[in-house]
């Protein structure tokens, strides 16, 4: 009897504290003793219950399958759940991440997409002396988790119109480390900031490419038009500063 109204919900961190408060498990209670004579009077009864019972397993994991929902390439929702990716993406490296294409990067630029975007960041994760060589117009240089922080976290870039929507796009040379990197270290900070699934910046992005890949297609909406990489051999002490301070 403990078994079936001791629910298994128990298990479930999301409802756990609802049970504590609203649903003790003491077999010595009136209301205890009143459900144990309902189940042993007769299998009619005891049939009766399982309908509710039921009903509450499957509350209970929908509950639990939300909030394992993987911010992945195969869920099409945004990180708060609320409605489908704006732009079209494109297969990447990393399966959790959605890629778009300097294409889409373009479109979105020249105002392609202002009817639904009120504000859209273009986010460089190369290091100063990259971004300065040569960069996408409009972004903005955040090399460091702590300028992440500072920039988008602190005063958050929130919508005014809740039926346009802010976006951010990480990128740095390639996309392959630093601008992926920095876009799953933004999601963690922003979902310990709220009640899940709550976000702030629900809908990010990484360009595919990276820098390199849009200044060889799109070299105009750069400046300077120009591109520096990395491992520039007139900043290796540059570098070896900033990789320092990454780790």
């Amino acid at each position: 009897c403990q078994q079936l109204f001791c629910s298994p919900l128990g298990t479930s961190r999301a409802i756990r504290p609802m049970l504590k408060r609203g649903h003790p498990c003491d077999g010595d209670t009136p209301v205890k003793a009143k459900q144990h004579r309902r189940v042993a009077s007769t299998p009619q009864e005891e049939v009766s219950l399982e309908p509710e019972e039921g009903l509450q397993h499957s509350r209970s994991a929908q509950h639990e399958e939300i909030r394992s929902l993987p911010d992945s390439n195969n869920q099409e929702l945004i990180g708060d759940f609320s409605k489908a990716h704006l732009l079209p993406t494109v297969k990447g490296k990393d399966p959790s991440l959605k890629y778009i294409s300097p294409d889409t990067l373009v479109a979105v630029l020249s105002g392609q997409w202002s009817s639904f975007i009120e504000s859209s960041i273009t986010v460089d994760c190369r290091y100063p002396y990259e971004y300065e060589g040569g960069h996408i117009k409009g972004a903005v240089n955040l090399p460091l988790q702590q300028d992440v922080e500072q920039f988008l976290l602190d005063q958050p870039i929130l919508s005014l119109d809740t039926s346009k929507r802010v976006i951010i796009i990480f990128h740095c040379e390639f996309s392959a480390h630093r601008g992926p990197k920095m876009c799953r270290f933004l999601r963690e900070k922003d979902r310990s900031c709220h009640e899940y699934p709550q976000l702030h910046y629900p809908e990010l992005y990484v360009l595919k490419g990276g820098y390199r890949d849009f200044f060889l297609q799109y070299p105009t909406h750069c400046e300077p038009q120009d591109y520096r990489p990395m491992e520039h051999g007139a900043f290796q002490e540059e570098l070896r500063q900033f990789r320092c301070q990454s780790r």
